[in-house]
């Protein structure tokens, strides 16, 4: 099988497993920055091209694309779906998992649990915003933001609404979002291959900090998840259409809360923490279900 990996370094931990495990799997694979495809798009023979060659011959691709190229990347996913190449994760999920606005409603719209959130536009409505999620503390968060980047803890209604009133100078798009106190800076991350939670665990964050990402220097430990928490990754994921997800869920006092969904969950911190072999099973997956023209969307934007 020839596997294309979208992936703007071939140097990243997440990637060069991938790499590894195709290759162990006697496949051949190109990782492909995406910012470097360009496209002939026609309705009779689409095309990509990566720098000067024709990327034709694809049995699967696997997106890692970053945050900051997601429109262009998935534009280049569409295009490989155009082309009858299966996808890991298909760019509309993708897309919709990158909207956090859009994602939050569609787990919503599924009754899945989240923390209670506010989403606003005019400046005469911060005060009813605070109210809406419960006062102070509070977290507001840009739409735009990953890896715990544009994230702000609010301890007091008067700092909420500072930092509101900020970001709508910034003309930023943002949510607003009730801090669960009795997480005590810490979450538990699921990864969801094919509707299964293969590995998880608990990230808390360090000292004087909320933000339990490792790359904010939060500090993990394998973690067992009970049966709802189990359900709520999964349901979360298959909601957004994914077929390989890191869900993010809070332990609240009302049970499971989904935090968020990524389309593109790093391999580094939970291959280290479980000691699973995760970029295999991902590979194991592909092996299994990769088959041209094989999409769940069906066109569906």
């Amino acid at each position: 099988m020839k596997i294309g990996i979208l992936s703007q370094k071939a140097s990243l931990y997440s990637t060069r497993r991938l790499v590894e495990a195709a290759k162990q799997k006697g496949h051949e694979v190109v990782v492909m920055d995406p910012l470097h495809c360009h496209m002939n798009i026609t309705s009779k023979k689409p095309m990509i091209h990566y720098r000067d060659k024709d990327l034709k011959d694809f049995d699967a691709i696997i997106p890692r694309i970053g945050a900051s190229v997601t429109f262009y990347g998935c534009a280049v996913v569409r295009q490989f779906e155009m082309m009858g190449v299966y996808s890991l994760n298909e760019s509309v999920a993708i897309s919709r998992s990158r909207d956090k606005l859009r994602a939050l409603q569609i787990l919503s719209r599924k009754g899945i649990g989240l923390p209670i959130t506010g989403f606003a536009h005019q400046p005469r409505m911060t005060e009813d915003l605070i109210n809406m999620v419960g006062g102070a503390p509070l977290v507001v968060k840009l739409l735009q933001g990953t890896q715990g980047k544009g994230v702000v803890l609010a301890e007091t209604r008067k700092a909420a609404s500072s930092v509101i009133e900020a970001f709508k100078e910034l003309d930023a798009y943002f949510l607003v979002q009730e801090f669960i106190k009795e997480c005590s800076g810490s979450d538990i991350r699921c990864f969801v291959i094919d509707n299964k939670v293969v590995a998880s665990m608990k990230r808390t964050a360090r000292e004087g900090e909320f933000r339990s990402n490792i790359h904010r220097g939060g500090h993990a430990h394998s973690i067992k998840i009970t049966s709802i928490e189990r359900k709520t990754a999964i349901r979360a994921a298959r909601v957004l259409g994914l077929n390989v997800a890191g869900v993010d869920i809070l332990r609240s006092n009302k049970g499971p809360l989904v935090l968020e969904v990524n389309s593109s969950p790093g391999l580094e911190g939970i291959e280290k923490v479980t000691k699973k072999d995760v970029a295999g099973l991902i590979i194991k997956f592909i092996d299994e279900n990769a088959k041209a023209w094989k999409t769940q969307t069906r066109g569906k934007g």
